[in-house]
């Protein structure tokens, strides 16, 4: 890894400027093993932080291997400062690459959570533009959501929710995991467009694996059909699980995605 010390305290990372700045919380797993191979990185999904089982999970996985793990909780999630009002896909995505960027692992393995999918694509955009950035070894997603703000989202909204996008500037939809509801905002939408990967050929340069849940009611499993089109370059694994839902917690879940993980340790 890097100077960034190994800890399993919170570290903190300023990202962004002016007003814009903003205090993101990243958690470092340093690796034991004489030759690590990879490093891991978590993308949580939507609302969601590094604290979570999955997360949690992973990161012992690196720490039973000897190798390294990075997680990170975007502004406005867990331990990050920033209001999740103002949360967009770039300034997430900008958190994400700037904390990677910090602990300059040599290569890394990318796991995402559902929008945490689109924020590891993008990454690999994002990474494949820079020079001496760390190697992608390849990608794991979980009920990922790319372009959720413009596939999954914006064609249903309801009458009521463009009144509020216009009068109040977001709206609000019940969620099935917290009694607190979801926000969804204009800039969030709006952003959302600016980020968009399924509009083309998407050039990862790395083997993917997809899981998917088929009963998952908030991501429905023709979405990661899509994605599976946009990778026709890629080593791409689609694994479907039948009575799997969005969230994929359970212990037979959490063992999948960890074999696919190890499956793409080099």
């Amino acid at each position: 890894m890097s100077e960034a010390s190994s800890t399993t305290e919170p570290q903190f990372l300023a990202v962004g400027e002016g007003d814009a700045e903003r205090k993101i919380a990243f958690i470092i797993r340093e690796a034991t093993s004489n030759n690590p191979s990879t490093t891991f990185v978590w993308l949580s999904g939507y609302r969601s932080d590094m604290s979570g089982t999955k997360a949690v999970e992973l990161d012992r996985l690196a720490g039973e291997l000897g190798l390294a793990c990075i997680r990170l909780d975007y502004s406005g999630h867990g331990l990050s400062g920033g209001k999740f009002i103002d949360g967009t896909i770039s300034r997430w995505l900008e958190e994400a690459l700037g904390v990677i960027l910090h602990a300059k692992p040599e290569s890394i393995i990318l796991v995402g959570s559902s929008m945490g999918g689109w924020i590891a694509l993008r990454l690999a955009q994002e990474l494949a533009k820079l020079q001496n950035a760390p190697k992608l070894d390849g990608m794991v997603l979980i009920a990922p959501a790319p372009d959720f703000t413009s596939e999954l989202i914006e064609p249903h909204l309801k009458k009521k929710d463009r009144a509020s996008l216009a009068e109040r500037g977001y709206f609000e939809e019940k969620s099935e995991y917290s009694p607190e509801p979801n926000i969804y905002t204009r800039g969030l939408l709006e952003d959302g467009r600016e980020n968009r990967v399924l509009t083309g050929i998407i050039e990862t340069g790395c083997p993917v694996h997809i899981l998917q849940g088929m009963k998952d009611a908030d991501v429905p499993y023709s979405h990661a059909l899509k994605l599976t089109e946009h990778l026709p370059a890629d080593d791409v694994v689609l694994t479907f699980i039948r009575d799997g839902d969005h969230r994929l917690s359970r212990p037979q879940d959490i063992e999948r995605m960890l074999s696919a993980v190890k499956g793409l340790i080099r």
